[in-house]
């Protein structure tokens, strides 16, 4: 069976079983099917044609085979969060030795601290051995999507956000469910753990710090964490949560979420700031760059 086909194949399942909207992905985890508007447009499908991301998702089987037809090239689907009936909301723990990323360490150590018992829920494993868990939020919260606020590798998939399905085909491998296959139960957040993703942090800012005057000039609260996963890196720890902040904002930026240049030089200043040299922290940022947008 060709990836686009079993791709199909689960977002139609999730949809028929659970009544998750669903958008096909690429092998890069990005939404599929090009937008037809210009870059700037402010359409989230009113116009009727396919191509707006995360706005296109739907259960309607019809719906689905359409968008997984004008997207041969699909590998995988997308399933949106924060939609009615379940209101879905994720968390992507990245693991990565190699960036000294562990964020299901960072995960537990949290609940610790603040006295939080995680509950069962589905589990799906990454390509890269990290994990998404997924619980049902309240209808009327509306949980925002961030990287890194919770800690280092924990990322928040809330409204306007989605979460990749398990049998989608990513550059990297296969998304597998991890959880019982014989009790997938999407389980409520628990309280604590929802204020805690849905809190205002006040954060850190350095008085005359150009990397924070770059963030707060319409970098969005994406980019604050991950310009503050820069800042707060420890000695060789620097370059590393450079790269991977920097894949992270391009990922935002190529979801139309966050402006790739603006991105980069905030986190330019930040890796600067923190005292990478000008060519190591340049360096880091095209690699980054390279391998989530695609040489330039």
């Amino acid at each position: 069976m060709s990836s686009w086909q079993n791709a199909v194949d689960n977002a139609l399942q999730a949809a028929a079983q659970y009544e998750f909207g669903v958008i096909p992905l690429s092998l890069t985890k990005l939404p599929a099917i090009k937008s037809p508007h210009d870059k700037g447009h402010g359409c989230k499908g009113e116009c009727g044609q396919l191509g707006h991301g995360i706005h296109d998702a739907s259960s309607d089987p019809d719906r689905i085979r359409a968008m997984f037809e004008a997207a041969r090239h699909a590998t995988g689907y997308g399933i949106a969060c924060g939609r009615p009936p379940h209101f879905l909301i994720g968390l992507d723990l990245d693991r990565d030795s190699e960036k000294d990323v562990d964020g299901v360490w960072e995960l537990r150590r949290l609940c610790a601290r603040k006295g939080i018992a995680v509950p069962r829920t589905v589990v799906i494993r990454t390509p890269r051995g990290g994990y998404h868990a997924w619980w049902t939020g309240p209808a009327d919260v509306k949980v925002p999507n961030r990287a890194g606020q919770l800690g280092p590798g924990i990322d928040v998939r809330g409204a306007g956000g989605y979460l990749v399905g398990p049998g989608s085909r990513g550059a990297r491998g296969l998304y597998t469910l991890a959880s019982d296959p014989d009790d997938v139960t999407v389980h409520p957040i628990p309280e604590h753990l929802l204020q805690l993703m849905t809190a205002d942090k006040e954060r850190p800012r350095r008085e005359g710090s150009s990397a924070s005057n770059a963030w707060l000039m319409g970098g969005g609260r994406a980019l604050v964490g991950l310009v503050r996963q820069v800042l707060d890196a420890a000695e060789g720890q620097r370059n590393n949560r450079l790269f991977w902040a920097a894949c992270k904002a391009f990922e935002h930026a190529a979801a139309g979420r966050l402006d790739a240049d603006a991105a980069e030089d905030a986190l330019m200043r930040a890796a600067v700031e923190v005292g990478l040299p000008d060519k190591e922290a340049e360096a880091t940022l095209k690699s980054a760059r390279g391998e989530v947008l695609g040489a330039a």
